[in-house]
């Protein structure tokens, strides 16, 4: 970033991130969402195979800009929050993952959603490794991750980079499985 604002980083979209917040692994580049992000988030979230395993499912694209000005918000309040993922080489958007608070008091989740096409190479849980390591570095003492218990890729994500089982409970007929993480 330099004196006149935010610039978009190696051809990709500008993040509107502060210094730290762009989070870099050896395949991945995370960026706060922006404006420029919101075509990219739309079909994702409009995407069943995506976000039918996400609280409140799939999303419109009315709903989707909400949550991208709330996401934008979060950034601006508490310091982090939710990153669109991008390969560092090709710059393909391949989903995002981050952190939001749980509506239902449970604390600050570790989410992370990517496109059916990019699972089963690593991503989620590079993605998902940073962002962690990210959260506790901004002082966040209790991360959590709420799966599914049906949704095997999502639980294996959470116990390979260290979450532990915290927990349990029924959510629309389905039985969720609570991980936390603490520094």
């Amino acid at each position: 970033m330099n004196a006149e604002g935010p610039q978009p980083y190696d051809g990709l979209p500008g993040a509107h991130a502060g210094p730290g917040r762009i989070l870099r692994t050896e395949r991945l580049m995370l960026l706060p969402p922006g404006e420029e992000m919101l075509a990219d988030l739309a079909r994702l979230k409009a995407d069943e195979r995506v976000f039918g395993h996400m609280l409140h499912g799939v999303r419109t694209p009315a709903r989707t800009r909400e949550e991208l000005e709330d996401d934008i918000a979060f950034w601006q309040v508490r310091g982090y929050g939710t990153w669109c993922v991008f390969l560092r080489e090709a710059g393909d958007f391949l989903g995002l993952c981050g952190f939001m608070e749980r509506p239902d008091g449970r604390g600050v989740a570790l989410r992370y959603a990517f496109w059916p096409e990019s699972r089963g190479h690593g991503y989620a849980r590079e993605a998902a490794r940073a962002a962690l390591d990210f959260g506790h570095r901004a002082g966040l003492a209790r991360i959590i991750a709420v799966a599914r218990e049906t949704n095997r890729d999502s639980i294996e994500v959470a116990q390979d980079i260290g979450m532990v089982p915290a927990g349990e409970f029924e959510h629309l007929g389905g039985r969720m499985l609570v991980f936390e993480s603490r520094p």
